[in-house]
């Protein structure tokens, strides 16, 4: 009787360990990486010098300021002094154009924060005759430069009287095109069609609905369009420029370049030269507090967008 052997199958194929890479062999992954490693290093260095030497100036005389290297630390360690010169300079007007600044900065970015919610969150969610064309009105309203609107908006105020005054300021930067982009964007996807069905079916209004429903889930998208427009105003120098002529309503760039300008018109631009470069260390700090008091809000919408099934 002959005996019949069969061969047995595999029941699972063994994993092939994959080669290891020899050293010094070319790698063009590991080539990108240090590349852009590089360039981000050096793009960092861009943006972060000129704070570094504000810092490091701020806290020189005026002296060591024009007497050592300018990213070293002078002989006499002066921030304190010049801090005091800084709010005692003309009386204090340093802190009366600090509350200027965070007055057309905070009423601005609130008011167009708002008015870029509502209107982004209409054009993301209704459809109504001329909707495209106006939406497309706004993309092209982004392209057009604040400074080639401010002769004509001054004409415009100088009309009606509020030339000198915080709304000269202030309601200019209450429309934000780019805001509007931003924010029809971000309800297009952050707010689904379903959930404002429903709460329809349940009997709540439009407005009910944006408030209720809308505004909580738009929360991110908010703050991001909040921290632009804060940026924008608190910097803006060229507005404030022509549309005020009263220093006790200066803010704080348009105060700091007026005493540095003065100064110099007096043979004196050296002796606050110091003193303009604390105030502008200053002048940042709000802004710095406002980014890290909100970029919780960020991170909490990131989260929550992460559950999300």
């Amino acid at each position: 009787m002959t005996a019949i052997h069969t061969i047995p199958k595999p029941s699972a194929e063994v994993p092939v360990a994959a080669p290891r890479r020899r050293r010094g062999r070319y790698d063009p992954t590991r080539r990108r990486s240090n590349i852009v490693t590089v360039l981000m290093w050096l793009c960092a260095l861009y943006f972060v010098l000129p704070l570094i030497w504000l810092i490091v100036a701020s806290t020189k005389d005026t002296g060591d300021l024009f007497s050592t290297f300018g990213l070293w630390f002078g002989e006499r360690f002066s921030l304190f002094d010049n801090v005091v010169d800084v709010f005692t300079i003309r009386d204090g007007a340093y802190l009366r154009w600090t509350l200027n600044s965070a007055l057309y900065a905070g009423v601005s970015a609130i008011g167009a924060t708002l008015f870029a919610t509502m209107a982004g969150y209409g054009f993301a969610k209704y459809r109504f005759p001329g909707s495209r064309l106006l939406f497309s009105i706004t993309l092209g309203a982004i392209m057009i430069p604040l400074t080639a609107l401010a002769i004509p908006t001054y004409l415009l105020f100088a009309r009606y009287g509020l030339v000198n005054t915080p709304f000269a300021v202030i309601l200019p930067l209450l429309v934000s095109p780019f805001g509007v982009f931003l924010m029809r964007v971000y309800a297009q996807d952050a707010i689904p069609d379903t959930l404002i069905e429903a709460a329809r079916v349940d009997g709540a209004g439009e407005f009910r609905i944006f408030w209720q429903v809308g505004i909580p889930l738009l929360g991110p998208g908010m703050v991001t369009v909040l921290l632009f427009t804060l940026v924008a105003t608190w910097n803006n120098y060229f507005l404030p420029l022509i549309m005020l002529n009263r220093s006790s309503l200066y803010p704080l760039t348009v105060g700091l370049a007026q005493l540095q300008s003065q100064s110099a018109a007096g043979g004196g631009a050296q002796a606050v030269f110091s003193t303009v470069i604390t105030g502008s260390l200053l002048s940042i700090i709000p802004l710095i507090a406002a980014f890290l008091f909100l970029q919780r809000y960020w991170q909490t919408g990131l989260a929550t967008g992460g559950v999300k099934g």
